[in-house]
């Protein structure tokens, strides 16, 4: 007689098992495991996930980015603290009911804004747009989240400056200028992704953090293998080689070789990006010249005429913080500082006569070592025999005591090649500096960490900023320059690594954690976007020339003076 078993018992087992992949999965995520242990938990977990799923099911592996995020050291109290209030100060509005037909998503051929007041107005004075976002029907939206930035220009005078966006959630929104110079002004409002778009944006953050992959070359004798590697890979039955730094305790892994050990890594390098990353209905809201950076036009008048001040009027008090502007192609910051032009070599080398400079972090700060070799020709490059655009590199001036140097960040960087030997962590070369007021550190460190939460980017910057505070307490007297991000052209494909939505987060991140420290932030966010060329990864000469010019000005500067308006 065939026995069977008690269904209670059955479901007993079943949940006895669930807890104890449940206590796996934790143990994974919260002890500080050595690579090989963790691999060991994998393997144990999948083989569970095996015995438990019918041969032929594929189980999605599912990521979120609190897993992405904290692989590694779990966060202090304090920093945990921190990370709350920052991603709360980015929280970003999106649609109340999602998978609804594209007809009824924003469409900037059918929104417009409306220039407030009347056709001519004051230096000193705030101009006010309303921008009223429409679906594809023509119908306005009842809903927020749209990422539209807004410019404020007059082409014969070589002027601009950003406009400040205020959402109202309800599918309206009000855009605040300051009137800073004389002239026709004309206004420029964009939408870069409707609010569905943005929607998709999140998901990849959270659900697709390996969305670019890397990888390393292994190498022992005549043996060669080659693996991916990421700050967090998916469970698989591949156990991990751990290469997290021992003084940032920044995380990093690779898949280890089948044949060779973790210690014959020689480099590292861009895999690719993932392909098929999103449905055919969410690609409906990634379309060129249908909503990726398509302007908004104005029902009515789109420009007015700046008078200058009058005697005894009143300043408006801006509830925002404007960088700068430009005029006649020039930036000038509203800080105060005093901006000077260095037009040729001389003016440059008798600026940085007796210094030191040192460029960390990505290629849009390694634009700022190329500018300035090319213009200076007594800087000569030595030959370290880098890779074209990898670095690092140096560049002296011998008979002028002049030190350049740039290097590149610690992974994750989308570099073709870099050796292991070479990838360093900026905060550890920043403890490595004596600093001094003949020191110029330059930092840039924001535009590979686009794919991944946010989370990543505030733990790097945490160290980062911890490195300055310890160079400054020795050494306060060094100038540290941290430049921002910047806006960049976008396509269908490229908006789901590098949007400028991605890049709008990073921004406000390093703002908002750089904020009191006695360091120069150099707004690029602002320099490219009140500037009429077309938005790049890296800018134009023009703007180049314009960051190189402020930077100079704080090494070399003439004194302080309140700006007048012009």
């Amino acid at each position: 007689m065939e026995r069977h078993v008690p269904r209670f018992v059955t479901a007993f087992f079943l949940l006895a098992l669930s807890g104890f992949i449940i206590l796996i999965c934790n143990i994974t995520s919260l002890e500080k495991l050595s690579g090989q242990v963790i691999a060991t938990f994998y393997q144990i977990q999948n083989s569970i996930h095996s015995a438990l799923n019918p041969p032929g099911i594929l189980w999605p592996v599912e990521l979120n980015h609190t897993y992405c995020a904290h692989f590694g050291q779990e966060p202090t109290a304090e920093e945990a603290k921190e990370e709350r209030y920052l991603l709360n100060s980015i929280a970003w509005p999106g649609p109340l009911v999602q998978g609804l037909p594209v007809e009824l998503s924003s469409d900037p051929s059918k929104s417009y804004f409306m220039i407030q007041g009347p056709a001519e107005q004051r230096i000193g004075g705030q101009l006010v747009v309303n921008v009223h976002v429409q679906n594809f029907l023509g119908l306005p939206k009842k809903h927020g989240g749209d990422f539209l930035i807004a410019r404020l220009h007059s082409p014969e005078l070589g002027a601009g400056v950003a406009g400040q966006v205020h959402d109202h959630q309800n599918g309206s929104y009000t855009v605040l200028f300051p009137l800073l110079w004389a002239g026709v002004v004309w206004v420029e409002i964009t939408m870069v992704h409707p609010s569905e778009a943005v929607v998709v944006l999140k998901r990849l953050q959270e659900e697709q953090p390996n969305r670019v992959f890397f990888k390393s070359l292994f190498r022992s004798g005549f043996l060669s293998e080659t693996t991916v590697c990421n700050l967090c890979l998916p469970v698989n039955q591949q156990p991990l080689c751990n290469y997290t730094d021992p003084e940032t305790r920044e995380p990093w892994y690779c898949y280890k070789p089948k044949m060779l050990g973790c210690d014959t890594r020689i480099n590292h390098s861009k895999g690719g990006y993932k392909k098929n990353l999103i449905t055919e209905y969410e690609a409906q809201f990634f379309q060129s010249d249908v909503n990726i950076k398509v302007p908004i036009h104005a029902s009515g008048m789109d420009n007015v005429t700046v008078l200058p001040a009058e005697k005894g009027q009143a300043k408006v008090k801006y509830n925002y913080n404007v960088a700068g502007y430009y005029f006649h192609n020039s930036w000038r910051p509203l800080s105060g500082a005093i901006i000077q032009q260095f037009n040729d070599s001389s003016s440059i080398t008798h600026c940085l006569r007796g210094k030191i400079m040192y460029m960390f972090g990505d290629s849009t700060v390694r634009q700022w070592f190329e500018y300035l070799t090319a213009l200076v020709p007594e800087l000569k490059e030595f030959n370290l025999h880098s890779p074209k655009n990898v670095g690092p590199f140096m560049a002296v001036d011998s008979r002028n005591n002049i030190l350049l140097s740039y290097r590149c960040h610690g992974p994750p960087i989308r570099f073709t090649s870099v050796l292991s030997s070479e990838l360093r962590y900026v905060a550890n070369e920043l403890d490595r500096i004596k600093g001094g007021s003949d020191t110029v550190v330059l930092v840039s460190v924001w535009s590979h960490f686009s794919t991944f939460p946010i989370e990543v980017y505030i733990r790097r910057l945490r160290h980062i900023r911890r490195a300055v505070v310890r160079l400054l307490n020795r050494a306060p007297a060094t100038l540290v320059v941290i430049r921002t991000a910047n806006l960049q052209k976008l396509d269908p494909e490229s908006s789901l690594f590098n949007s400028d939505w991605y890049s709008l987060q990073i921004d406000a991140v390093l703002h908002a954690m750089f904020r009191g420290l006695n360091v120069q932030l150099l707004d690029a966010w602002e320099m490219t976007l009140a500037h009429h060329l077309p938005h790049l990864l890296h800018p134009a000469p023009t703007i180049i020339k314009n960051m190189i010019d402020l930077v100079l000005s704080h090494v070399c500067p003439v004194g302080r003076k309140k700006m007048s308006n012009f």
